[in-house]
């Protein structure tokens, strides 16, 4: 059996997806597609995406994009929307498919013929011979919010899954553990110093390869310390927190995804927010998680749309890749930031804002491209790499969509 994971493109998720398909999305210890694979045991064959990000999917991903093996004889096919796939779409017979109540495909198992019907978007009801099943819960993200509301569930599973598969290695002398140490996964590769402290009471915690926790910091599970971060001295890192690779955390932060690449670098609280890559945090930054009336968020996806209610009375911000914050920022309860933007003024940042803005008290520009490139180009090597020639096409698509906009 072959593995397919595709984006259908339907749900309003950016900015988590202006920089990748939305089964790349970090949605708990591990993105979407890594869960799938690890859960299942099985490798992608191929992967299908909206043609917008199929060249740069394909410099991130060695397998066949919008393209499948004809020879396979059985290929499961799973919505790279769904972060944990229900009940009903586990161990499919041959012939059947999962759905949404709106009939979004979930998941299938079939052949090649009925699977490209599916990708390239016929209901699973009206193509001939497919067993169709109802999925019982909500389980493909609509949101971009919604990653937070998912947030526990599946880092958790993560957490289960590390717990099965990775090597283990001893904890230091001087690392104080609050609850059993057998729930604390660190990688023999990675350095925990003394004076650190690891409450895992609620949950576990895992510390990947490379990584370093500094002394005085203290870290709450369940959370997961993705490869080659930095924690630095004195940093909480509460629950439901996942640090992707190559971050850098200090201060406090709370019910987090961190995509990887961004950093947090100094004091300041964020809470209850999704992280993009290349996101820096000026000194002093601090982000509200929480109403003064302590009621449901209302939150608003896109530029010029409408606030929705998010189902949620705790949610900070939705940060998109590359968003630079000057010391002192102050970053509103439910905001929505897209790609590309820095801010520097001394009000609060908050509400929807588009991508690649340049924001100052003396008012909003759209930042220009090529000195945005020449800075991401300058971000990325300090981590030794170089952006590809299909992500700055990317990035110049999104910035000519937030110049049409604000225009």
């Amino acid at each position: 059996m072959q593995l397919v994971v595709f984006d259908d493109g339907r749900a309003e998720l950016s900015p988590l997806t202006d920089f990748r398909a939305v089964f790349d999305v970090r949605t708990g210890a591990l993105t979407t597609l890594e869960r799938h694979e690890a859960d299942l045991g099985l490798h992608v064959s191929a992967l299908f995406v909206p043609e917008a990000i199929a060249s740069l999917t394909g410099e991130r991903h060695d397998v066949l994009i919008n393209r499948l093996d004809l020879g396979a004889t059985s290929l499961l096919l799973i919505n790279g929307g769904c972060p944990l796939l229900p009940e009903e779409a586990r161990d499919l017979a041959m012939g059947s498919a999962v759905v949404s109540d709106d009939g979004r495909l979930i998941a299938a198992r079939v052949g090649p013929e009925s699977a490209m019907a599916l990708l390239k978007g016929e209901n699973a009801d009206s193509v001939k011979g497919i067993h169709v099943t109802i999925a019982e819960s909500h389980t493909l993200l609509d949101r971009p919010w919604e990653v937070i509301a998912a947030l526990d569930m599946a880092l958790r599973f993560d957490l289960d899954l590390i717990a099965r598969h990775r090597k283990r290695g001893p904890l230091p002398e001087g690392v104080t553990v609050i609850g059993s140490a057998e729930r604390v996964f660190l990688h023999p590769d990675a350095e925990v110093h003394p004076g650190t402290v690891i409450n895992v009471e609620e949950g576990p915690v895992a510390i990947s390869s490379g990584s370093e926790v500094m002394p005085g910091s203290v870290l709450f599970g369940p959370c997961s310390v993705g490869r080659d971060c930095v924690v630095h001295p004195n940093t909480v890192v509460r629950g439901q927190t996942s640090l992707g690779p190559h971050s850098k955390i200090a201060g406090e932060v709370a019910s987090c995804v961190f995509q990887g690449y961004a950093n947090k670098a100094h004091e300041g609280f964020i809470g209850h927010s999704f992280v993009g890559e290349w996101v820096n945090f000026g000194a002093g930054t601090n982000g509200s998680n929480l109403l003064n009336t302590y009621s449901q968020i209302s939150a608003t996806a896109q530029p010029g749309g409408e606030p929705e209610p998010t189902g949620q009375s705790f949610l900070g911000a939705i940060i998109g890749d590359h968003v630079k914050f000057a010391i002192g920022s102050r970053i509103s309860t439910g905001s929505v930031l897209h790609a590309g933007s820095m801010f520097a003024v001394s009000s609060f940042i908050g509400g929807c804002v588009g991508g690649f803005m340049w924001a100052t008290d003396a008012g909003d520009s759209v930042y220009r491209f090529d000195r945005w490139v020449d800075t991401m180009r300058v971000v990325m090597s300090r981590r030794g790499l170089e952006p590809g020639q299909a992500y700055i096409e990317r990035a110049r698509v999104l910035h000519a969509q937030a110049s049409a906009v604000e225009a």
